[in-house]
């Protein structure tokens, strides 16, 4: 059973953080018929549903809109954002009945020039998660722990100190802060790109097994980093996804991944599973 679809809801986004892969695709925001269409699918398949591929969830007008069509369909909600849209955006999403858990890369600050400082910015996303956890909603701050954008996280750890107070409770990937408020770290990782170095092919993956991704497009990829649509499956908007997912080409890229031998040339190049290790 995939437990994730990630669905694109659009891939434009109000940052460019220099460890993002970004993409070249031709902007797009999901309709609200292409959200509805392609969310009814994803659910006879996941448990979750993720706003988030690339691009900055917050900045899609009908956000509210669909979150309320997530709700109609029971299908709990988690969102990645860079956090900055958050103080305009928080009464939307704390309404709304299916928000699972939103998920906050702090470290985005450090690759940016925001326009305002640190301390407004992190204020702006601790206060949003206080309210989310004081609600049974799960707020997860974000921090890369080595690898790059990690200068500042001295100060970061010291305004969230400031706003929750010690002790916090140690958990696998971090720490509990508060109530349903969670900080967690991750390392910097090489995405995947056809342009890229092959490094190996014995690996596994989660694509296809845990996860599926659906670009704004309707493009249909194995997993949450095909930021440009290497492996293009199909498209949702064409096909069902059934169909999608039983083709042979799916088939066989799970199956490789599976058995550690990857089929895909993107697969090859992704630095996040060889770091893994899967």
């Amino acid at each position: 059973m995939i437990r994730k679809a990630y669905l694109e809801i659009t891939n434009a986004c109000n940052l460019a953080c220099e460890f993002c892969h970004g993409t070249k695709r031709p902007i797009h925001f999901l309709t609200e018929a292409e959200f509805r269409h392609a969310a009814t699918q994803a659910k006879t398949f996941a448990d979750y549903l993720f706003f988030h591929l690339m691009g900055e969830p917050l900045l899609h007008p009908n956000l509210e809109r669909f979150l309320e069509i997530a709700g109609e369909l029971d299908f709990p909600v988690i969102l990645t954002t860079n956090g900055t849209l958050l103080p305009q955006k928080a009464e939307i999403l704390l309404n709304a009945k299916k928000l699972h858990k939103v998920s906050i890369s702090l470290h985005c600050y450090e690759a940016n020039q925001m326009g305002i400082s640190l301390e407004d910015y992190l204020q702006g996303c601790f206060d949003f998660c206080k309210k989310a956890g004081d609600r049974g909603i799960y707020a997860v701050l974000r921090l890369w722990n080595q690898g790059g954008a990690d200068r500042l996280n001295e100060r970061i750890l010291a305004a969230l100190g400031r706003c929750f107070p010690e002790p916090w409770v140690q958990t696998r990937s971090g720490h509990r802060v508060y109530d349903h408020v969670f900080l967690e770290w991750g390392e910097r990782f090489d995405w995947p790109d056809l342009e890229a170095e092959a490094l190996g092919e014995n690996h596994g993956c989660y694509g296809l097994r845990d996860q599926i991704g659906i670009l704004s497009d309707g493009t249909v990829v194995p997993c949450c980093l095909d930021a440009e649509g290497g492996i293009p499956l199909g498209n949702i908007f064409r096909q069902e996804l059934c169909e999608i997912l039983a083709s042979p080409r799916a088939a066989a890229l799970k199956k490789g991944l599976q058995n550690r031998r990857v089929t895909e040339e993107l697969c090859r190049r992704c630095g996040y599973a060889h770091q893994k290790q899967y």
